[in-house]
């Protein structure tokens, strides 16, 4: 078993370059590559929606998949396959696209109807479609996987699938399946109506089956009917099935499920996140060189008309501007990190409250503060590589990618104690110099300041401060070691037979 190739089939419903709402994208694109660098067979599908570039990414039709119908309730529903590959990558991942003009090809948008700022009305029938899908790609290429990796809501029904429309058929009853979630905020919830479109027995439209709350939810069809669950950390896996508010009213679900819950931390994309090689940022530098890092701060103040000081500490942000990231806490003590010896700079997009918010913010305080509305990756590579701190206080946080970043750039993390910051973040001690940034437990704006005015002065103190830069930016903070632990779990999972 230990040596055999493994076949997986990876269902997501997002993927880097194609189209990203969140970090399900760069997960979706990152893990099969390194999957199939070491050595396993992975096979990606999405759907096709209206914003992936066709010509530009050489997606082409696949003759066996071609005008497949399906039933979703009483309505009949024609689709095809298509396919491509992963592009610019060292090895060869392919990946299939589900075109279905209705769903998904007519709509550049992919969970939100744009018009209305609500979620399209059909996503439910979009994505039983992607589940339903699924069968028809393998029984067509005779490709058989050992593996079905699920991600979050809009695959939850596959596993419900396999295990009753499906259960005695002799290919399908080989799958395992394993069932990621991101972020269990988003559980796909439907009208008890929508039941019918679902095909399952009539026995799983209750609370024993997919129904939660007089709803159905299809986060909760993954959890039950998957052969395993894991989440994108390991404290988050804990707390999603010990915590009433981070478990979302799942909490009794993952309970019975705890023996079959893992947690695994995604890791970064280090060929783009590398301050080594970044070609997005001025000045290159590593953890044994960190002359660049000075520099790279100079171009951060300039581009935001901010004074540079070397002895200024500049604080970096790029977030979802929500409460949830923590920014109800942030804006309560704004005036008085004002008071400090800092410069701010943010970077983010989001409710509307904290647009009018930063704006105020950056015309009361335009030495010291800064901000961009809106996302730009370039600036986003920049603040990482030019920022002194980076701040990020999240009410909850599954993993988290921007702490991980900021431990490769040096620049070192403020965070609270949640998720996946708890996973990474080791708070610094002054008395035996370890650890690699700064933490605060109670979600509360007071501990938030104290923790921030800590860091600012230990930041006074040169020695110590390149001391816990380069702790964190010696971690191996790659996808190599996640996808090592999940080619471990898809063999757990395989054992199990």
């Amino acid at each position: 078993m230990a040596a055999r190739k493994l076949k997986i089939l990876f269902i997501s419903s997002e993927v880097v370059p194609f189209v990203k709402t969140g970090g399900l994208a760069d997960v979706s694109s990152a893990l099969p590559q390194v999957l199939t660098e070491l050595g396993h067979e992975v096979r990606i599908l999405c759907p096709k929606y209206g914003a992936i570039d066709t010509r530009k990414y050489r997606i082409h039709d696949v003759v066996r998949l071609k005008d497949i119908t399906v039933n979703i309730g009483d309505k009949q529903v024609t689709y095809s396959i298509k396919s491509s590959f992963l592009p610019g990558q060292k090895v060869r991942v392919q990946i299939y696209f589900l075109a279905q003009d209705e769903y998904f090809g007519s709509r550049n948008s992919l969970y939100v109807d744009p018009q209305t700022g609500k979620d399209y009305k059909d996503n439910d029938e979009r994505f039983i479609l992607l589940s339903r899908s699924v069968f028809e790609l393998v029984n067509r290429l005779g490709w058989v996987p050992d593996i079905i990796h699920c991600n979050d809501w809009q695959t939850g029904m596959l596993p419900a699938y396999l295990k009753t429309l499906y259960k005695n058929d002799e290919t399908f009853g080989k799958f395992k399946t394993l069932f990621t979630i991101h972020n269990l905020a988003f559980q796909g919830e439907f009208p008890k109506s929508a039941f019918g479109k679902t095909g399952l027995p009539e026995e799983f439209n209750s609370e024993k089956g997919i129904e939660i709350y007089n709803k159905i939810n299809f986060m909760k069809s993954g959890l039950i009917f998957s052969d395993v669950i894991n989440t994108v950390s390991e404290n988050y896996a804990n707390e999603i099935r010990t915590d009433e508010e981070l478990s979302a009213g799942l909490k009794q679900v993952l309970s019975k499920r705890k023996n079959d819950l893992y947690g695994i931390l995604n890791g970064i994309d280090t060929r783009t996140w590398n301050p080594e090689i970044d070609q997005k940022i001025p000045f290159n530098y590593h953890s044994k060189d960190l002359d660049g890092k000075l520099e790279n701060k100079k171009a951060l103040c300039e581009k935001f008309n901010l004074q540079f000081n070397e002895t200024t500490p500049v604080i970096g942000i790029i977030s979802l501007l929500l409460d949830a990231k923590g920014f109800d806490l942030i804006s309560d003590i704004f005036p008085e990190m004002m008071k400090q010896n800092l410069q701010i700079v943010l970077l983010g997009t989001g409710d509307q409250k904290y647009h009018h918010f930063f704006e105020k913010m950056s015309a009361a305080y335009p030495d010291k503060f800064a901000c961009y509305l809106g996302f730009n990756d370039e600036l986003a590579h920049l603040i990482e590589a030019g920022s002194d701190i980076f701040l990020m206080p999240s009410r909850y946080e599954p993993c988290g990618l921007n702490q991980l970043y900021s431990l490769n750039y040096g620049c070192v993390p403020v965070v609270r104690e949640t998720g996946g910051l708890a996973d990474v973040i080791v708070k610094y001690n002054e008395k035996t110099g370890e650890g690699n940034g700064f933490s605060f437990k109670n979600y509360d704006s007071a501990a938030l300041l104290k923790e921030l005015n800590r860091a600012l002065s230990i930041f006074t103190d040169r020695k110590a401060w390149v001391r816990i830069m380069k702790t964190g930016m010696r971690l191996d903070l790659s996808w190599t070691n996640s996808a090592k632990k999940y080619i471990e779990l898809y063999k757990t999972i395989l054992n199990d037979e």
